[in-house]
């Protein structure tokens, strides 16, 4: 083969503009993260009535509440008076909520319980916080800050029928949560998690303990997943590691029900804030569930090291973009969906 035949089967990555530009992340944060479906938190973080939580979602600060007839429902968190954040904390439990500027006061509902010097004016729109759609699919809620977007169910109905493999998901709770401020690009997160062929080299004790040489990459329709076994055992005990478009990952390892999630929050170009959560069927952990977070945090911190070094030379003017290995799809693919949704 020559060498021109040889590169033409060279296939470039995103250009590494994409990953250092503002201008780009700003357009992401507009056109990708602001209207499709984010994954935000677990139906276990909102059990009771008066249950809330806050997240960013697009550079918007969004709540979510266990209203009085039992309903989740998603807000903007900000008052529509004046426009400040109403809720400061992360999480809480209140009967109503108080924006602490002049001093309106809303109901779990989204709709104003009270407006000092308001009296007896028919406030319009201005009656509710402004809602944001909300879907709960095994216990996981998402949002969409499209009003006119596609239902969750029928953006991601191949994934919602994979999911089904895991009977086990409406029955887990949250446990533990940690959050890491990375000090890169939300796409070179997400590029790091699409591919193994760092595995052998950054991760000692994950490639101990899974097969590689039986390691699969799938990408589908919204999503991808890698599988693998578990060295010298059982078929049965195999590991599965989704990405969700665009900035979900969702990973079951073997052993009791469990489910650990990545949520990617877009700081700027070059800073990601990443919440991890841990997620079984009891709060109180077995020696072998603790075994398990141990084990998922030292890969966990193998990554950021190299995450943030790939950062830094992101910004060289040595390349314009790299290459894809053949091992490298599910990567490619979620390039390919980030080109769609900018165009």
């Amino acid at each position: 083969m020559s060498t021109k035949e040889k590169a033409q089967l060279l296939q470039p990555t995103l250009p590494y503009e994409m990953y250092v530009n503002q201008e780009v992340f700003d357009t992401e944060r507009k056109e990708i993260f602001s209207k499709n479906w984010i994954f935000v938190g677990h139906t276990s973080q909102v059990k009771k009535v008066g249950d809330f939580f806050t997240f960013e979602v697009g550079g918007e600060s969004i709540l979510i509440t266990h209203a009085n007839d039992g309903k989740l429902r998603a807000f903007y968190n900000i008052c529509p008076h004046r426009g400040t954040k109403v809720e400061q904390s992360e999480k809480g439990n209140k009967k109503i909520l108080q924006c602490i500027y002049h001093g309106w006061t809303f109901k779990l509902d989204g709709h104003v319980n009270r407006a000092p010097n308001f009296k007896n004016i028919d406030l319009g729109e201005y009656n509710c916080l402004k809602s944001i759609q909300l879907e709960v699919h095994r216990s996981m809620i998402f949002v969409n800050l499209n009003r006119k977007a596609p239902s969750f169910s029928n953006e991601y109905t191949e994934l919602l029928s994979e999911l089904n493999r895991y009977p086990f998901l409406d029955s887990l709770q949250l446990v533990r949560e940690n959050r890491r401020l990375i000090k890169a690009n939300w796409k070179a997160v997400v590029d790091n998690f699409l591919e193994c062929d760092h595995c052998p080299v950054a991760h000692p004790s994950f490639s101990k303990t899974f097969d590689l040489s039986n390691y699969s990459i799938v990408p589908c329709d919204k999503f991808s997943y890698q599988c693998s076994i578990v060295k010298d055992q059982d078929d049965s005990l195999t590991v599965r590691f989704y990405w969700i478009w665009p900035n979900m990952m969702l990973s079951v390892y073997p052993g009791s029900g469990n489910m650990t999630t990545t949520q990617l929050i877009p700081i700027d170009a070059n800073q990601t804030m990443a919440v991890y959560r841990y997620f079984f069927m009891n709060e109180q952990l077995t020696e072998e569930e603790e075994d398990m977070i141990k084990f998922v945090d030292q890969v966990r911190e193998e990554d950021f090291d190299l995450v943030e070094l790939l950062q830094s030379g992101l910004h060289s003017k040595a390349f314009e973009n790299g290459i894809y290995s053949p091992t490298e799809n599910a990567m490619q693919h979620f390039h390919e969906m980030v080109l769609e949704a900018l165009k």
